[in-house]
């Protein structure tokens, strides 16, 4: 049996999977970005993940994490996911080499991730070929929830959100005021991509509203110009991988016809692609 575990920063879906591809057990934790958390966090994480006596059938931890932008993180991320099954091999990579295999398998193709980040790249069948550095939600993820989250936050607290959108928001339980957003995405010890994130649902529900498509449409905008046109798009097709892109297909695929852009699939949970992959379905 292998384990396959798909990270982002809003959750991390971990797959017991049998020789013949079928999941056997499925966990879901907390996400896990490991360049914007602490390691003692993700370790915490990682070892919630119990298998008991079954950790001696595992031959295998192929690990997908938001994030990994340098190899020494993998010099302690590896022994961690060891500690869970001690005689299975361990691969660790990032979640766009992820996103790739779960949206090409052996085939050439643009994969874009369009979750709670985002990000982009070519990739040949085999290896990743070119890519758009995504930057993080401070000074990137153009098209992604936390960037969209963040677009709106900068309008709210310099009152530029109509009222009864701030009203609606408040409804919801979402404390608008500005010592509470500055302590969250500043001094929390959460993820302030996931706070960000987490308002990206409620926007798209009030996607009527002038203002809010506005700034959804610039958003994705953003990422069409900035990330995708980047590749040759007439000749390899996009895969969109990530919840947030499959919700907002309908808003997404005519922009993204309107630029050129062909669009060959939407896959809201890789996990299934990337067991596909591993056991060669």
């Amino acid at each position: 049996m292998i384990i396959v575990v798909d990270s982002g920063a809003t959750k991390a879906d971990w797959r017991i999977v049998d020789g013949d591809g079928k999941t056997v057990r499925r966990v879901l934790t907390d996400g896990m970005n490991v360049s914007a958390m602490e390691r003692s966090a993700i370790e915490r994480i990682i070892l919630s993940f119990r298998l008991g006596e079954a950790s001696g059938e595992i031959s295998a931890i192929h690990f997908y994490t938001a994030g990994l932008v340098t190899d020494e993180v993998k010099s302690w991320l590896v022994p961690a996911l060891q500690r869970i099954a001690p005689a299975a091999g361990v691969e660790v990579q990032t979640d766009l080499v992820g996103s790739a295999r779960a949206a090409c398998g052996h085939r050439r193709g643009v994969a874009a991730i369009l979750g709670t980040g985002s990000n982009s790249c070519l990739y040949d069948g085999e290896k990743i070929t070119m890519k758009v550095n995504s930057g993080g939600f401070i000074i990137g993820d153009e098209g992604g929830a936390a960037a969209l989250g963040r677009i709106f936050l900068a309008d709210l607290i310099k009152g530029l959100v109509p009222e009864e959108i701030v009203k609606d928001l408040e409804e919801t339980g979402f404390d608008t005021s500005y010592g509470s957003i500055v302590e969250n995405i500043y001094h929390s010890k959460g993820s302030p991509s996931g706070y960000l994130g987490s308002l990206a649902p409620f926007l798209i529900s009030h996607y009527a509203n002038p203002y809010v498509k506005g700034i959804v449409d610039a958003n994705f905008k953003a990422f069409i110009d900035r990330c995708l046109l980047r590749f040759d798009t007439e000749k390899y097709p996009v895969g969109i991988i990530g919840g947030f892109g499959n919700a907002c297909r309908d808003i997404f695929t005519p922009l993204a016809k309107a630029a050129g852009v062909h669009i060959r699939e939407y896959i809201p949970d890789p996990v299934e692609g990337l067991i596909r992959y591993h056991c060669g379905l």
